[in-house]
């Protein structure tokens, strides 16, 4: 048998059948388990071997309970090693400055000093500020921060009176420089400065993280339309709370369920495209700059998307009647394709959602809807549990081949390639 033959599938074996990586949040954490909820103990428990992912969406803002409980049943499919969420189209305590930009950052003491001195120098001005009142009880998995701040800003002066495109990027320059700052002592960590969204990253048993946060409490302070949420820290790489799915970029947000074996290709070419384009803590994150490249960056239709990262094969191309349109999509964005078993929840700046596979179909994902909330879930256990009273029959399955949008009357609009 010839030696590449030979090598090629021991590779293939070890790709299918390989160990946890060292430094991969696969590990358990060690103590007591103690959750404001016997339900949440049972079910967040275990050593799991993949990531799920969830996201809801609701004519009126909802508790970050209601996308906890559609992760709870999917408890089978992750390893309890983290919980993230990014809320958008927010209520409660930010529903009176949905114009001004929200600053979500965990860090340290001296990290806040630092972020305070750098925006008042910059002449961003604070207008509110919510700090969650965390349950500090003993024997809780988390691997928590010292502070968590969530501010209200609003524009330097300078700024108040110009263009939507010269804010954005100011925002993002802004979210990177702070992000650099806190590097440099490990001061922190800053996930998103944009107005109307909330982001929450943190290491432990997601149960615990929603104790501590007292996410379990709907008191209406904390709600949103758009929920987008993973119960799984990074399994690639070192555990770091930026490999935490969802990843946020000027209004994009995005989670996904698989592994992305283009990743070096992906990576290497995205560097050369944005100035936002960095980390790269987990594969996944190709896919939300490949997001925000083709709508942000080039203005090009959402449908376009899948045929950037997973074109049709040369043969059926050829047979279309775009088929120069195509050509040039693969010609160009060849780097951008992905490979691998993937399925990918989206949340766009206007709010509306998406949801895609990867070329054959290796991930599985679902949506549902009962008219007042579309939820989408891994696993349809989710929905069963968040919207118990739908009409299964009426729950969609995307195809390999299949974009899902999801509009913000919750109409569901489906594109085949």
């Amino acid at each position: 048998i010839p030696v590449a033959i030979v090598l090629s599938i021991l590779f293939a074996f070890g790709i299918l059948f390989r160990a946890p990586l060292p430094g991969s949040l696969c590990q358990r954490y060690g103590g007591p388990r103690i959750a404001d909820r016997p339900a949440a103990v049972a079910l967040f428990r275990g050593r799991k071997t993949m990531c799920r992912i969830g996201s809801v969406k609701s004519r009126t803002p909802v508790h970050p309970s209601v996308a906890l409980n559609l992760m709870l049943p999917q408890q089978e499919g992750h390893d309890n090693s983290g919980f993230a969420m990014v809320m958008q189209d927010l209520g409660g305590v930010f529903s009176h400055y949905k114009d001004k930009p929200l600053l979500s950052l965990a860090c340290t003491p001296q990290g806040v000093q630092l972020v305070n001195d750098y925006m008042e120098e910059k002449g961003f001005v604070q207008v509110a500020q919510w700090v969650p009142e965390v349950d500090r009880r003993p024997g809780l998995k988390i691997e928590s921060m010292p502070r968590y701040v969530f501010r209200n800003y609003d524009y330097p002066e300078i700024y108040r009176y110009r263009g939507r495109e010269a804010r954005e990027d100011l925002l993002l320059d802004t979210r990177l420089a702070l992000r650099s700052l806190l590097d440099e002592g490990d001061n922190g960590f800053v996930y998103s400065f944009w107005p109307d969204v909330l982001t929450l990253k943190e290491i432990g048993d997601p149960a615990d993280i929603a104790a501590y946060f007292r996410l379990w409490n709907d008191d209406g302070r904390l709600t949103a339309r758009n929920i987008v949420t993973q119960c799984r820290q990074n399994t690639n790489y070192d555990i770091v709370r930026y490999a935490a799915h969802p990843f946020f970029l000027q209004g994009y947000t995005l989670c996904a369920n698989g592994e992305n074996t283009f990743f070096t290709k992906n990576t290497e070419f995205q560097k050369s495209l944005h100035r936002g384009y960095i980390g790269f803590e987990s594969d996944s994150q190709n896919f939300l700059y490949t997001l925000h490249y083709v709508l942000h960056e080039l203005h090009w239709p959402i449908t376009y998307y899948k045929h950037v990262i997973t074109p049709l094969p040369f043969v059926e191309a050829e047979k279309r009647a775009d088929r120069e349109v195509l050509g040039l999509i693969r010609e160009s964005l060849a780097h951008l394709e992905i490979n691998g078993p993937n399925a990918i929840i989206g949340l766009l700046p206007d709010g509306r959602m998406i949801a895609c596979c990867d070329s054959k179909k290796l991930r599985p994902v679902v949506l549902g809807g009962d008219g007042n909330m579309v939820a989408m879930a891994s696993e349809v256990c989710g929905l069963n549990a968040v919207l118990p009273d739908r009409d299964p029959a009426g729950d969609i399955y995307p195809h390999e081949r299949e974009m899902v949008v999801i509009d913000n009357d919750l109409a569901v609009r489906r594109w085949n390639q």
